[in-house]
């Protein structure tokens, strides 16, 4: 692993502890630290991705609160389903809160997919929660175009190949969308704890991914932004100044959908992935917000009559 600096081997050093949990058949993983009397964080990592896209975040976070990371179905340690309604994956975090100790409603912090599964969480479960930060996660102005490329790129992700050594399926592993990395210490942790060991058909072992390639065959169509337009409880945009998939444009949009004053952080020198760009950056942006949030209430928009 290439050289890594001081905090991020501290915060490994306390790499949480390792809990499942019983969700409609199906056993969820998570990663918890922390105080069980302390406000509650449950971040939920993005597309083919699991606990440990927040492992070397959530020590930095849990001397204020306790902090939940997990595998949805389908995902890292998790198992796997025959299918993945995206109601479900909001139930799993629900269930994950509350069997982690969470006593009261906690703070739901998604990147990327996991955004977009914490905005459907929150249309669900908007009374027991305390609020919601959507982390890069874009929800486009419809477009059947769009859409459609989108779902050919997906379906490319379909089938896993097997590799005959973890080192060489470590060699193949690439960021989605593609962007530049500076902080290879953070994509070598997140990769090592991407694959998993299989038997092959002829014999010696292999690695593969862990994700499940059927969590891409429903993804999330263009009725979403009809549910972020539903979102009563608070919610606080983040995005990388330097992100393709929440462009200014759609920031833009997801803002007007909500229809009244939203925190928006746009975190600098950062692209989609911007918890391995700019992870200080995030963190201290984060604690902020959520200071705030413990002391102000956010003003309504003209004309709306939405909660807070």
């Amino acid at each position: 692993m290439p050289e890594s600096p001081l905090w991020f081997r501290s915060a490994l050093a306390a790499p949480g502890i390792e809990a499942r949990v019983d969700v409609a058949g199906c056993p969820i993983h998570y990663l918890h630290w922390g105080d069980t009397s302390a406000p509650g964080l449950v971040l939920v990592h993005g597309g083919g991705g699991h606990a440990h896209w927040w492992s070397f975040l959530a020590p930095l976070l849990a001397r204020q609160y306790r902090v939940v990371a997990l595998d949805l179905s389908g995902h890292g340690d998790s198992g796997r389903r025959d299918s993945y309604p995206r109601q479900v994956w909001a139930d799993e975090i629900m269930a994950v809160a509350a069997h982690a100790g969470i006593g009261s409603p906690p703070v739901l912090v998604g990147h990327s997919m996991g955004g977009l599964i914490a905005i459907y969480t929150a249309a669900t479960y908007g009374d027991e929660l305390a609020g919601v930060v959507v982390v890069d996660a874009p929800v486009r102005r419809p477009d059947p175009e769009t859409e459609e490329a989108a779902r050919k790129r997906r379906g490319a992700l379909n089938r896993l190949f097997v590799y005959r050594s973890r080192e060489a399926a470590l060699k193949r592993f690439a960021l989605i969308p593609p962007q530049p990395v500076e902080n290879d210490f953070i994509l070598e942790h997140i990769a090592w704890h991407s694959v998993r060991e299989v038997d092959t058909d002829d014999g010696p072992s292999g690695w593969t991914w862990k994700f499940h390639p059927l969590i891409y065959i429903q993804y999330f169509p263009h009725e979403i932004h009809e549910v972020l337009a539903k979102v009563k409880c608070r919610i606080a945009l983040f995005r990388g100044e330097l992100s393709t998939s929440v462009t200014p444009e759609t920031h833009e949009y997801m803002v007007g959908l909500l229809e009244r004053n939203v925190p928006e952080v746009e975190i600098p020198q950062a692209y989609h992935h911007l918890l391995i760009d700019q992870p200080l950056a995030f963190v201290a942006a984060l604690r902020a917000l959520l200071s705030d949030w413990e002391h102000t209430v956010p003003r309504h928009g003209p004309g709306s009559d939405r909660a807070s």
